[in-house]
């Protein structure tokens, strides 16, 4: 059928003879151009009319086949289109650039087979990690290693699908690819480590992206934000980026305390040994306050008990687990946890210990402070009774002039 429209349009340039070639050449040309724009812009509007019908249908892959299919359409439009109108110019021109309208539309069909396969993965991707879309969303770091994979091969095959209609041979590139890639491991072994290593954290998934992730091994803390190929992002708790190699995740220990059941509040509190009577009711009293306590799981391990006889103060150890995972709930538990037994200790008149010293003299032995106390003591004395004695002599005095006058 094609055959047959580019027949009688060269039949119509050949024996219409009212303007010369070159001009009825050039209209035929307009004319598909102007087709090919026309048809591409229905057949847009088309897609688009059947996006906004199947919006209201259940089935959410629909709208994502349409979606990813509306520019590639288009573009196959265009393609086909200027294909058309340069063979129409390739008859009558001996230009070199219409040789190769054969092989663009070929690499020109695969580039927006391509495309469209492209988008239609992410697309996929889109609805099956969302929660509005999906009622049980898959997991991201999972859905995203997949496609991540399924695009690289849709990429691999199209190079090499490209490759072989441009007449290079496939089991050539495949073999030159095996002998050279053995200079290419030895050259890139990091780069080749790194990816392994972000292929084996998709696989075994100790972290997902958004888990709060440390390692004791190194200096590695912080929340997951992208897991790529070669490296992984975490934001550190000062709000900075920590780019990790994937390979380091080979090697090192990874905690992912976002995974833990519940967490853990282990103090020792000490009480002064003068309290030691009250020891035996404050422990049973904080071991009650806990098992009925709301925030503590009560099916975790739980124990209050006088631990040791500390150099100043008697010590209770107080193990139990919380509810909540979350660490400004946790600090708010514990706080008031801490509360509670600093009201039972108060509530039997004992006092929270802290660290005293008591020093025993021996009788007779007094510090170098106490003898400069006595010696300023003995001052004191000494001008209290030369005070003493002037204020006597000056009542003395006073007698005798008071005598004397009297006689």
């Amino acid at each position: 059928m094609i055959g047959d429209v580019m027949a009688m349009v060269n039949g119509w340039i050949e024996n219409f003879g009212l303007l010369s070639e070159a001009w009825r050449v050039g209209i035929v040309v307009f004319a598909l151009v102007f087709g090919t724009a026309t048809v591409a812009y229905i057949a847009s509007h088309i897609i688009a009319a059947l996006e906004r019908k199947f919006s209201q249908t259940k089935n959410l892959f629909d709208d994502a086949l349409l979606h990813a299919a509306r520019k590639p359409v288009v573009a196959f439009v265009w393609l086909q289109g200027v294909y058309w109108a340069a063979e129409v110019a390739h008859k009558y021109s001996e230009a070199e650039i219409f040789k190769a309208n054969e092989s663009v539309l070929q690499i020109g069909f695969i580039f927006v087979l391509v495309w469209a396969v492209l988008r239609l993965i992410k697309e996929a991707e889109g609805i099956l990690v969302s929660p509005l879309k999906m009622k049980q969303p898959m997991d991201y770091t999972t859905v995203n290693a997949v496609s991540k994979l399924s695009r690289a091969v849709v990429l691999i095959t199209a190079v090499l699908i490209a490759m072989q209609s441009m007449g290079y041979s496939i089991s050539g590139v495949l073999a030159f690819g095996g002998v050279g890639g053995i200079a290419v491991g030895f050259a890139a072994k990091d780069l080749l480590a790194n990816f392994f290593g972000g292929f084996i954290i998709h696989l075994d998934r100790p972290f997902k992206v958004g888990d709060w992730v440390r390692s004791p091994d190194r200096n590695i803390e912080g929340t997951v934000e992208h897991i790529g190929w070669r490296l992984t992002t975490i934001r550190t708790f000062d709000k900075r980026p920590l780019y990790v190699p994937n390979a380091a995740f080979t090697t090192i220990a990874v905690e992912n305390p976002s995974r833990m059941s519940n967490r853990r509040i282990y103090e020792t509190i000490g009480i002064r040994y003068a309290d030691v009577a009250q020891m035996a009711t404050i422990v049973d009293d904080i071991r009650a306050m806990l098992q009925q306590h709301e925030d503590i799981e009560s099916d975790e391990t739980l124990i209050v008990n006088f631990l040791a006889f500390n150099a100043s103060s008697l010590d209770i150890m107080v193990y139990c687990f919380t509810k909540t995972t979350q660490w400004v709930p946790f600090h708010e538990v514990k706080q008031d946890v801490l509360l509670k037994i600093s009201d039972i200790i108060e509530g039997y008149g004992a006092e929270v210990a802290f660290p005293t010293r008591t020093l025993h003299l021996p009788e007779g032995v007094r510090l170098s402070g106490s003898q400069s106390d006595d010696s300023a003591d003995k001052r004191g004395e000494a001008s209290s009774g030369k005070s003493a004695q002037k204020s006597q002599n000056r009542q003395t005095t006073g007698d005798v002039e008071d005598s004397g006058e009297s006689e």
